[in-house]
């Protein structure tokens, strides 16, 4: 069985591992996480600014926060009370995403917890938990991204081996839920793949699920356990925010028919912006075809809002449109940087003026380029943690 170690930076360290030239070795037979300081809560960058002109992203701060303003007084205030309670509190990752695991440590102050994850040579997941979780609160940071069903079962087992040790309560933290735009029937005999991971998930042992953005929110009622919906529409708005937009000038777009609640909901928090909408017809999975606008985009900057962006067939072909109907610069917004080929040729090829993502999946580095900008999460899903482990309102972070 072939192993490898991977520890992360110690507490001083600020910059996110996933910029470390080596953060993609962590997609190897075996991990194990160490930490060995407490880390601060505000230790977390809010973006990545992607520029390939030295090969390396440069790292502006935008800012130190990704909550909205009015949640930082009560953090502060809870952060006495929450670190008598770290001791029933406990955190591991999966080997999907650990950069976004360790963010999320560092601003709810914790250590991840020690977990050792190996593949054996025909290709099956060993879990062993390297600490007692007896009784405790765990959640397991966890997105199922690509390789989807390898961390699907990764993530089952973790659920598994952590009922089997006795936790309290045990969490699935899913950054990204994969199978989710498999949510209806849209054809005859066609299966609702979101609904059995979900039953997949309830019948592992979670007893209850944290998910970003889902594709529909009716997903939700798959699960017959609670789920928190995170929506991670600050992270976004609090970065558009420090741009120099006047707020008459900008217009959000909905790349298609089925996003408009999703884009009306974002317009309302951005200055009230007006709203208009990209018709299109598919002709098949993963092939996008734009027919017309609904709305005037003329001489005003577009941000197109999606939940997430795959081969990126819908959101550049909007983006033609867009320039075609007069929209003098246009974004692209969007929680899920799935980025499969040819995600990253399209978005690279000077049609956006920027493309807005968030770390929820890993980016890798070759997948990097200069319109694109990665925003952090980790304060949103620990602050997130903190309320659900508090018994507190977790909807009140997007009011």
């Amino acid at each position: 069985m072939a192993s490898l170690a991977l520890s992360f930076p110690p507490a001083a360290a600020k910059t996110p591992s996933y910029l470390s030239s080596s953060s993609s070795t962590f997609f190897s037979s075996s991990l194990s996480f160490t930490t060995s300081q407490s880390h601060s809560r505000n230790s977390v960058f809010a973006s990545i600014k992607c520029d390939l002109g030295n090969g390396n992203p440069s790292i502006p701060i935008i800012n130190e926060r990704t909550l909205p303003k009015f949640l930082e007084s009560a953090r502060m205030e809870k952060s006495a009370n929450r670190s008598n309670n770290n001791t029933r509190l406990k955190l591991f990752s999966g080997t999907a995403n650990p950069a976004l695991s360790q963010e999320i440590a560092w601003y709810m102050g914790l250590d991840l917890g020690k977990i050792k994850i190996k593949r054996f040579a025909d290709g099956e997941i060993y879990v062993q938990l390297e600490e007692s979780v007896r009784g405790c609160d765990v959640y397991l940071v966890q997105p199922t991204c690509t390789p989807t069903n390898e961390n699907l079962m990764e993530l089952l087992i973790m659920v598994d081996a952590c009922r089997r040790a006795s936790a309290k309560k045990v969490t699935a933290v899913i950054p990204y839920f994969g199978y989710a735009r498999a949510d209806r029937k849209t054809q005859g005999r066609e299966s609702i793949a979101a609904k059995l991971v979900a039953n997949l998930i309830t019948e592992a042992g979670a007893d209850r699920v944290l998910a970003c953005d889902l594709h529909s929110g009716q997903s939700m009622g798959y699960f017959d356990i609670p789920v928190d919906h995170v929506y991670c529409q600050p992270v976004i708005l609090d970065y558009l925010a420090s741009k120099s937009i006047a707020a008459e000038d900008l217009v959000v777009v909905s790349p298609d028919v089925g996003g408009v609640a999703r884009a009306r909901a974002f317009a309302k928090k951005l200055s009230d912006a007006p709203l208009a909408i990209v018709d299109k017809r598919r002709s098949g999975h993963n092939v996008a075809e734009v027919m017309n606008l609904i709305g005037d985009v003329k001489g005003k900057v577009a941000v197109m809002v999606d939940d997430m962006i795959d081969t990126a067939g819908t959101i550049v072909k909007g983006a033609a449109l867009l320039h075609q109907e007069g929209a003098r610069e246009v974004y692209a917004c969007c929680t899920h940087a799935v980025f499969s080929p040819p995600a990253i040729e399209r978005l690279s090829g000077g049609l956006l003026q920027e493309v807005i993502v968030t770390n929820t999946l890993p980016v890798a580095e070759k997948n990097y380029f200069p319109q694109l900008t990665i925003l952090s999460v980790a304060n949103l899903l620990g602050e997130t943690i903190w309320r659900v482990h508090d018994d507190s309102s977790v909807s009140s972070i997007f009011l």
